[in-house]
């Protein structure tokens, strides 16, 4: 594990990333995480395709990566294996795949594999994850929800994520899904979350200074409703359309840079941040 007392790069992916061509984002992960000295843990839990675990070994040991190990924790008791812990400590980085992350958060919560990868991630370790394995490394994590709304009450489920960060909250597959109405109802929850939409082939790359990079072929939405003037959601009815006033919106191409503390977006290899759009109706139109 790394010894520095920086917090390592969380990374979520948006899905459906390459995985047999330029491996863009993937080969990233592989350099963060040490290169041909790196030792990478796949969780491939969210998934239940045996060929899951198998397919990232294939993928992490062609990009380079000196060790690669994938646990086949498929229960609650499975967590508890003293030797996936012992690898755990060892990882010097953490993959987690897709599937379905209500699996992966009532698997995993609470177990000694969740402390393990918190203490990884706090003491310099990255950790990556796609898809389900994205959404759940938020404090609040997006369970399930209709795509093709506009935000509304119901739109949206939330449960427990397993916190490597509360600043954010991350929705994936996001425009392929056309996900932005049930990301726009999660951060009326609570105004502080900054809401992350990331398409598919598209990672989040946040740094231990808490600004992320865009890496991959699509975009990253960033819904930022710090600085919202009204919400109606505490007074809405069930599927009643929500009065959202206030909203930022950003979209982030490849290299694009957001400071998630600053609440700044920034272009490619430059300092000079963006004009945000405010989420309108015309700024939102087809």
């Amino acid at each position: 594990m790394s010894k520095t007392h920086e917090r390592g790069f969380i990374i979520p992916i948006g899905g459906g990333e390459d995985r047999i061509k330029e491996m863009q984002i993937h080969r990233k992960f592989v350099e963060l995480s040490g290169g041909i000295d790196a030792f990478i843990v796949v969780i491939p839990t969210a998934s239940m395709l045996e060929e899951t675990g198998p397919d990232y070994h294939r993928i992490f040991s062609e990009l380079g990566a000196g060790k690669v190990e994938y646990l086949p924790i498929n229960h609650r008791a499975d967590c508890d294996n003293p030797e996936f812990s012992k690898m755990l400590d060892d990882a010097t980085g953490i993959f987690m795949t897709g599937g379905n992350q209500l699996r992966l958060s009532a698997i995993l919560g609470g177990t000694l594999v969740v402390q393990k990868i918190r203490r990884a991630n706090a003491a310099g370790v990255p950790v990556a994850g796609t898809s389900a394995g994205a959404s759940i490394m938020s404090e609040h994590m997006v369970a399930g929800g209709q795509g093709n709304e506009s935000p509304a009450e119901g739109t949206v489920s939330l449960a427990p994520g397993i916190g490597l960060t509360n600043a954010v909250i991350i929705d994936q597959h996001f425009t392929q899904r056309n996900r932005l109405g049930r990301l726009l109802t999660a951060t009326s929850f609570n105004p502080f979350l900054i809401g992350l939409g990331i398409d598919e082939d598209t990672a989040a790359f946040i740094g231990p200074d808490n600004v992320l990079e865009v890496v991959g072929s699509g975009t990253v939405t960033v819904v930022d409703a710090n600085h919202l003037t009204h919400s109606s959601m505490w007074a809405a009815n069930p599927g009643e359309a929500l009065s959202l006033l206030g909203l930022r919106l950003d979209v982030l191409g490849e290299g694009c840079r957001y400071d998630l503390t600053a609440h700044i977006a920034y272009a490619p290899d430059k300092h000079m941040a963006f004009c945000s759009l405010p989420a309108t109706d015309e700024n939102m139109s087809d």
